[in-house]
């Protein structure tokens, strides 16, 4: 394996998060910080505590998966379409690189990105609400496995799209909306029986539910479940990206 071409691509990505720090770090911790006071002001005076816990110190998991989707699917789509929009993704093609090294080097950055901007954000929540992890060894493993996994369906997007607005359809009208309704805000045990059942086959149920998990012990489903789920996404996109390289989808001209 090329290490000195993946730290190429990824020393590359990391200096342009830097370049623009405040779109990519400060603007998503400040809009998440707004959540904590909006929704801890507005619904947690009315919810004291669910499953024991402070209803501030529940939304903590929901809205760190909220930012670790989002920006994990954002980072690694701009990364790759990039190149492809400015043409120089054929002199990467071209270069003595392996697809593995281009898919480590672009996901790796958007998913150390991500990774950042969640830790920041858990530390932007303490000086909210009193924040406890019970589990923190299985707190970085899902932060990590969520990150690497929407970074490659972030990647997989970034390939899909042929201009600049599908990059925001699928986080936008997709992935946002389902961690809305996947117990980022609450419990789904607190719907009606049916809603329940449908709410389970939201797949970001599981995600939240098994980060949730790792920090108070308690989830909407068994943490193997979650951790089942989290490892079948991670399969299925690293199938796809494996195809696209394969048969060239949107890569050759």
């Amino acid at each position: 394996m090329n290490l000195a071409s993946i730290r190429a691509i990824y020393g590359f990505e990391m200096a342009r998060t830097r370049r623009t720090l405040m779109g990519s770090i400060i603007s998503p911790v400040i809009s998440t910080s707004l959540y904590f006071i909006v929704f801890g002001a507005a619904i947690g005076s009315r919810i004291p505590e669910v499953g024991g816990v402070s209803y501030g110190a529940f939304i903590v998991p929901g809205l760190v998966m909220l930012s670790l989707l989002t920006q994990s699917i954002s980072n690694a789509s701009f990364g790759i379409y990039f190149p492809r929009f400015s043409g120089t993704i054929y002199e990467l093609l071209s270069a003595p690189i392996s697809s593995l090294e281009i898919v480590i080097g672009y996901v790796g950055a958007a998913a150390t990105k991500s990774i950042l901007i969640g830790l920041i954000i858990l530390g932007t929540a303490a000086l909210f609400v009193p924040l406890r992890i019970d589990h923190p060894l299985w707190m970085l493993l899902y932060l990590v496995l969520t990150a690497v996994t929407f970074s490659l369906v972030g990647f997989i997007i970034g390939i899909w799209a042929d201009g600049f607005e599908k990059l925001q359809v699928v986080p936008l009208l997709i992935v946002t909306p389902l961690t809305f309704l996947g117990g980022s805000f609450y419990s789904i045990d607190m719907l009606p029986p049916f809603w329940q059942t449908v709410a389970l086959f939201n797949p970001v149920v599981y995600l939240v539910s098994g980060f949730r998990w790792s920090f108070y012990g308690m989830g909407d489903v068994s943490l193997g479940v979650s951790l089942g789920v989290t490892a079948l996404f991670l399969v299925l996109a690293l199938g796809v990206v494996t195809w696209i390289f394969r048969t060239g989808y949107r890569l050759k001209a």
